[in-house]
């Protein structure tokens, strides 16, 4: 048997290793570098957004304090609201059913997405319930509670209206300063809407059988039996009973979706 010298390592490469495109049975090896690619791509990429600037952002660099977030700054991208409204060919906007559980506000809110829907509009519900399975599932009916509810819908449906979308909350809030402080977030796009009914009617309905539970002491703190509603003052819209009877959920969201309309929020 012949004596076999050990394998000497290879010398070291001063620039990137490349492996060479060599057949090896009947398949080609691309060429790859192995070390300094993926910093000469970001070296690339970064060169590429400065001269071309137009697809880069404005980062403010004037730090804040917000809250009990500190240090930060807003980046303010090139692509804004108006690019977007552009895109969809409507205008963002919010547009806020308030009223007693029972009132017929999710009701209302999906019958007004369906009816945007089938017009080409594109729409977004943020449901009260809905959205205590998952982003204000940390929250409990408490008025400190209640009140963060609230400004967190707030915040989110400001989001989707600089997304350029029709953002739909539907939400007992009660209180008009909470009502008003989403408002302040919007105030160009800020729709609201007074689901007006009865509290009789609304008690009779009672699908959840909320109202029941409230009449016998097990829930407290119930809007419309020992907490207050506070009617909005200077609404858009008030949705009403006629001659006592409710008109049908199309023809309600037919009402809101006019007034969008007239308004100019159903074209860019």
């Amino acid at each position: 048997m012949l004596a076999t010298s050990p394998i000497s390592p290879l010398p070291r490469c001063p620039r990137p290793l490349l492996l060479r495109s060599t057949p090896v049975m009947g398949f080609q090896l691309p060429v790859v570098p192995l070390r300094g690619f993926r910093k000469r791509v970001s070296r690339i990429e970064a060169s590429d957004c400065n001269e071309h600037s137009s697809f880069s952002g404005v980062n403010n660099s004037v730090m804040s304090t917000v809250g009990k977030s500190t240090n930060i700054a807003w980046y303010e991208c090139k692509i804004g609201k108006h690019e977007r409204q552009q895109l969809l060919k409507q205008k963002g906007c919010v547009v806020w059913i308030t009223g007693l559980s029972g009132s017929g506000k999710s009701t209302v809110a999906c019958a007004l997405s369906r009816e945007l829907y089938s017009r080409g509009y594109l729409a977004y519900v943020l449901d009260g319930d809905n959205l205590r399975h998952g982003l204000n599932r940390d929250l409990s009916f408490s008025a400190e509670d209640r009140s963060e509810n609230i400004r967190r819908v707030g915040e989110v449906a400001k989001l989707f209206a600089d997304a350029g979308v029709i953002c739909i909350a539907s939400l007992i809030s009660p209180y008009r300063s909470e009502r008003d402080a989403c408002r302040a977030m919007v105030p160009d796009s800020f729709i609201e809407v007074f689901m007006d009914m009865p509290l009789e009617l609304c008690e009779a309905r009672d699908p959840k059988g909320l109202y029941k539970l409230a009449r016998a002491g097990k829930i407290k703190g119930f809007t419309g039996i020992d907490d207050p509603y506070e009617a909005p003052l200077n609404c858009e819209l008030v949705i009403q009973m006629k001659n006592g009877e409710c008109s049908s959920p199309s023809s309600m969201a037919e009402q809101i979706t006019m007034y969008l309309d007239e308004k100019g929020f159903l074209k860019a």
